[in-house]
């Protein structure tokens, strides 16, 4: 199977060892390239198990992800997070899979999001598609430094699936609610967005409503109001933080000065409602 895995790592070593073996069953080849900021055993674990490591400064998430994708040995690029595993309807259809007989240039598949052990099935959770094999000449990351998507002509949607263990505890996503929203105010900084006090309460309360009324949130008890009121107040704080770097332009300098950091909660979790990424058909 001409397929390459790609899998971006900082501190990884609880979760890079089984991912990699999820992986094994489909790809020839498998590409870890880890933070050189990274301080545990992610790099030996995954040498252990005969991935190809390389180590090398953040980039940011698009600009990692195309960095690893450019050492690949096949045209054909899966890409995965170390908290991600193939389940196995994903795994029957990449054993299916023929790359020199396919029209497309990229594939979206869904994602079964976990709070610890539990599988979250609401809007906004669930199904959350994401493109990720690829092709490389055809696709790619684009060069965003947080929450980078795949962009291409033609996607393929597949009824098919990861398993995500997106957060160890509700304690643990109340802990990277802040920095996710932090990282997207960001982004939306350096994109020359504007927020008010306003149009903090009009967008969270939009992304509140959308999941939970018109995508049918209330239908799925406590896990559709939670996920529903998480994405109210990330989306509310990432309009605030905004206002606050145009209010004091220090407080943004100083983090982008830093350049290059990280945290281990920087991965691809599940899309919040007021954003619409990608099509794909």
């Amino acid at each position: 199977m001409s397929i390459s895995a790609t899998i971006i790592a900082y501190n990884e070593e609880k979760d890079i060892q089984d991912c990699i073996r999820s992986v094994q069953q489909i790809c020839d080849d498998i590409i870890v390239l880890v933070d050189s900021k990274t301080t545990d055993n992610t790099a030996k674990l995954a040498r252990q198990l005969g991935a190809r490591v390389y180590v090398e400064p953040y980039l940011g998430d698009g600009p990692q992800k195309a960095l690893g994708a450019s050492y690949a040995q096949n045209d054909w690029i899966l890409s995965i997070d170390a908290d991600e595993r193939l389940d196995q309807d994903l795994l029957a259809f990449l054993q299916r899979f023929d790359p020199s007989n396919s029209s497309c240039d990229a594939y979206a598949f869904r994602r079964r999001n976990h709070v610890g052990k539990r599988w979250l099935k609401a809007p906004g959770f669930y199904p959350d598609y994401v493109v990720r094999l690829y092709h490389r000449k055809r696709a790619g990351y684009l060069p965003l430094p947080y929450h980078s998507y795949v962009k291409a002509k033609r996607i393929k949607k597949v009824n098919a699936h990861f398993i995500h263990y997106t957060y160890d505890s509700y304690a643990d996503w109340l802990t990277k609610l802040r920095f996710h929203s932090e990282m997207a105010a960001q982004g939306l900084y350096l994109q020359g967005k504007r927020a008010t006090r306003g149009k903090a309460l009009i967008h969270a309360t939009i992304a509140f409503m959308k999941q939970y009324i018109y995508q049918l949130g209330f239908l799925y008890g406590f896990d559709g109001f939670t996920v529903a009121l998480t994405t109210f107040f990330a989306t509310y704080f990432k309009y605030l933080m905004l206002l606050d770097y145009y209010r004091n332009p220090s407080l943004i300098k100083e983090k982008l000065n830093k350049g290059g950091d990280r945290d281990d909660g920087l991965k691809d979790e599940p899309r919040s409602a007021d954003e619409d990424q990608w099509s794909a058909q």
